[in-house]
């Protein structure tokens, strides 16, 4: 079992837009073989800094999704209401 941190910071008055493509991303994830869970939280000293964490059965699994088609779509969506790039953390135990 592994866990992926993202980190993102989305660009200021864009936080409804960026909650709703969220929540799309974590809906398709959920599918995604070999996904186990999934939150999404923010930053209570930093509204515009997003972490997700998610896990995954396997390094396999993730990389399956991170590559996906689907993803790759809703990372359309997602990476023009960002100001950096997003930071991806792959942990084991």
């Amino acid at each position: 079992m592994i866990r992926v941190l993202i980190e993102r910071h989305i660009a200021d008055d864009l936080a409804e837009h960026y909650e709703k493509a969220a929540r799309n991303t974590l809906q398709l994830a959920m599918q995604a073989h070999g996904f186990i869970s999934g939150e999404s939280l923010k930053n209570s000293h930093d509204a515009n800094h997003r972490v997700v964490m998610a896990t995954f059965r396997s390094i396999q699994d993730w990389q399956r999704w991170h590559a996906s088609e689907e993803r790759r779509q809703i990372m359309e969506a997602i990476m023009p209401m960002l100001e950096t790039d997003e930071k991806i953390t792959v942990l084991e135990h």
